[in-house]
């Protein structure tokens, strides 16, 4: 695929509880994933990326570490791990391996030698309280209250932007600095192919330790649920700083052929985007990067198009990773359900999402029209959800184990799941779509293998359409090939005169006469 494969390339992410339990636990472990690696591959996917599988006391799923160099038991082993490569190697897979470097768990051994004053007691954000005992500043964490939390063996406050258990790192130090690099370099000698680097905006915090302004309110949602969203988050993230570590992160990866940096950025609709194109462009920080802009409850065409323009026009050299689910947000078949039925929106969807000019991301089950879970408050787990409930019902919805087959737990586990398979999710399994020539699940396989055949899918240029709402439309070109393509975001048919070209690919719901093309509710159509 060569050295720069993960350009247009499709990317499977996998969140390692809920793929397969192969021990009886009820909790999925990397021997599961490996064991049902084939079925991904059959996707005609490029690559896999796996959530945290790092030791940890899983206050936030692995997202709080406590070992950046050895596997969580839960999970397996290093030796798990190495086979797991090996078997994606074989198939055909790159493996990507999530990387929380923003901060760890307050259990790792780095926070106690921290607090205690000792020799790393630089490595984490630490600062004096106020004359009047409160906090350094005024920024919140994502998780609610404030991000400082006061910690009497120190005399001082630590910075956590997430949960009080997972410390912020000091990454303007140069001593951690080089450790996160080692910890890199100790996964690219196992033979990983790239890092989805969590959180990738947040590495380093205003050295002034300024107040952040207050947002401007959302009339439709104000107050919002979290105290962070009331707040301009200028001081405590994105920092200039920040690109000389990426720099240097991407010229470790440069000493290693194929491998890629892909960062997750957190921040508002458009600041985002501008954040992606700055921290993608060139050639000096990361590969690619995604935001959350494609990841909300926006399904029309003037989003989609003010999204990838306005990354392209930020950075023409840079590229994006697009995906519209992940193990953070309700599945997008629910969010936008009022736009068709769940199948419809699947089909449609994965149709838009694979012409995009970009990487792709797919979260395991979206190939299934996964749909997500209701849960009820005493079978949640995730700690926002606990927290804000029942405004804000936290991520587990989406983080409910595959569905392989019709036997008991959907073939996920011979146990009681971590969390529940409800029958809505178990009726879109695996072995029943597999049956079913007409499934979501044959449908991802059509368009994928589409996109994989296209040149101009993959790496040509993209010029919006002037088309009438609700059809999304425009043209992705090489030199040597030219797609027309279109989407009908809305439930009623729209006929469109005077486009002209040859059907291609798997089309939904359309028709094509000598001047006019028609779509049904939530038709899609290429043409050549």
């Amino acid at each position: 695929m060569g050295r720069n494969w993960w350009r247009g390339a499709v990317i499977y992410q996998i969140y390692p509880r809920s793929f397969q339990d192969s021990t009886g636990d009820g909790l999925g472990d990397l021997k599961g994933i490996t064991a049902r690696l084939d079925h991904v591959a059959s996707l005609g996917v490029d690559s896999i990326w796996l959530s945290p599988i790092f030791r940890s006391p899983m206050a936030d799923m692995g997202y709080d570490v406590s070992d950046y160099r050895d596997i969580d038991p839960a999970f397996g082993t290093l030796a798990d791990f190495d086979a797991l490569v090996a078997r994606a190697h074989e198939l055909g897979l790159k493996v990507i391996i999530d990387q929380v470097l923003s901060h760890s768990s307050d259990r790792h051994p780095w926070f106690a030698d921290s607090k205690a004053g000792g020799a790393k007691k630089d490595w984490y954000v630490w600062a004096d309280a106020k004359a009047d005992g409160s906090p350094p500043t005024n920024w919140q964490s994502v998780f609610g209250g404030s991000s400082w939390e006061w910690s009497p063996e120190r005399g001082q406050y630590y910075l956590h932007n997430f949960l009080i258990s997972q410390p912020d790192l000091n990454l303007r130090n140069p001593e951690v600095q080089a450790e996160m690099l080692d910890v890199l370099r100790f996964w690219l000698e196992r033979g990983v192919d790239g890092f989805r680097l969590d959180t990738v905006n947040y590495y380093v915090h205003d050295a002034q330790l300024r107040d952040n302004p207050p947002a401007a309110p959302e009339p439709e949602r104000w107050p919002p649920v979290s105290t962070y969203d009331m707040q301009d988050h200028l001081y405590d993230k994105t920092q200039p700083e920040n690109l000389v570590f990426l720099s240097k992160m991407r010229a470790l990866l440069d000493q290693y052929e194929g491998r890629c940096l892909v960062g997750e950025v957190g921040d508002v609709p458009h600041r985002a985007v501008q954040i992606m194109a700055d921290y993608t462009s060139g050639t000096a920080h990361l590969h690619m990067a995604y935001s959350f802009d494609m990841l909300g409850p926006k399904f029309t065409p003037e989003h989609y198009r003010d999204v990838i323009m306005s990354f392209f026009e930020g950075a023409p050299d840079g590229w994006p990773s697009w995906s519209f689910s992940n193990h953070d947000v309700n599945r997008h078949v629910t969010r936008w359900a009022k736009h068709g039925t769940p199948e419809a929106v699947a089909k449609l969807a994965i149709a838009m999402l694979a012409s995009f000019r970009g990487t792709i991301g797919v979260y395991q089950g979206e190939e299934l029209g996964q749909t997500e879970t209701e849960l009820l408050y005493e079978e949640l787990t995730d700690p926002p959800g606990l927290r804000f409930w029942p405004e804000n019902k936290g991520r587990d919805g989406c983080r409910t184990p595959m569905v392989w087959d019709g036997s008991e737990n959907a073939g996920f586990s011979t146990a009681k799941p971590w969390l529940p398979i409800k029958p809505p999710q178990a009726a879109r399994n695996v072995a029943a779509q597999e049956a079913d020539p007409a499934s979501v699940l044959h449908h991802y396989r059509a368009v994928l293998a589409f996109r994989r055949g296209s040149e101009a899918l993959r790496a040509g240029d993209m010029t919006f359409l002037d088309v009438p709402e609700p059809v999304l439309g425009f043209t992705r070109s090489t030199a040597d090939e030219t797609l027309t393509c279109l989407f009908n975001l809305g439930p009623d048919p729209i006929t469109l005169p005077g486009i002209t070209g040859t059907p291609c690919g798997p089309a939904l719901a359309a028709e094509v006469t000598d001047k006019n093309v028609t779509l049904g509710p939530n038709g899609a159509i290429w043409l050549r």
